[in-house]
């Protein structure tokens, strides 16, 4: 090197044994931003573990973690790109694995039978993206953590974008709906957009002819 020019590079043999595996882990505990993924797993971990502070919830400590996951890698893209969700679960108990799986779900199953995938973020509400026909028929808001955290439904029309964001689902069918169905029925008239929302199929697609 001169300064910050490269004047010369030859590859290098690593060292037998678990140094390299020591060198990366503490280059990457050093450096977590470039070590670990967003791996939702993780963040679903993080996020109960702050809705529900009480639960039986370990902290998200990742040394140990990351120490294992360095063993057989050489560099820290091998380290982001490796299982970290399944070294992440293998240490934690059957039952915290079940906990997580339960008030912190993946994916929801809306009233149309569709499962749909869950967004967190720790300290914020977890975002369930859905289409508007689909979730016909349901009054209640679902509810995340043993029912202390509503979800925030990003309601969607038929082109996928979103035409409302709220957490009171109930408010939304009774105030908003008219005056969605009204703008909408127009540009997308294969779509069901009857006037009472609370008896209606919910559906995935278009309207039967």
């Amino acid at each position: 090197m001169w300064e910050d020019l490269v004047i010369e590079e030859t590859p290098a043999h690593l060292p037998a044994g678990d140094r390299v595996a020591a060198v990366l882990a503490e280059a990457a505990l050093t450096r977590m931003d470039r070590a670990v993924p967003g791996d939702p797993y993780l963040t679903r971990l993080r996020w109960l573990k702050a809705a529900m502070p009480d639960a039986d919830l370990p902290d998200a400590d990742l040394g140990d973690v990351v120490r294992d996951l360095c063993t057989g890698r050489k560099s820290l893209a091998e380290l982001r790109a490796a299982d970290w969700a399944s070294a992440i679960a293998a240490r934690l108990t059957h039952r915290q694995r079940q906990l997580i799986d339960r008030e912190a779900p993946e994916r929801w199953t809306v009233p149309s039978g569709s499962s749909l995938a869950l967004t967190y973020e720790v300290g914020k509400p977890p975002v369930l993206a859905v289409r508007i026909q689909e979730m016909f028929g349901l009054a209640d808001t679902p509810r995340v953590a043993g029912g202390r955290v509503k979800v925030l439904l990003h309601l969607l029309a038929p082109n996928g974008r979103p035409q409302q964001v709220t957490d009171d689902l109930a408010s939304f069918w009774a105030n908003t709906y008219q005056i969605v169905r009204k703008d909408l029925r127009a540009r997308y008239p294969k779509h069901a957009w009857p006037e009472d929302p609370w008896t209606e199929p919910p559906r995935r697609g278009r309207k039967p002819k």
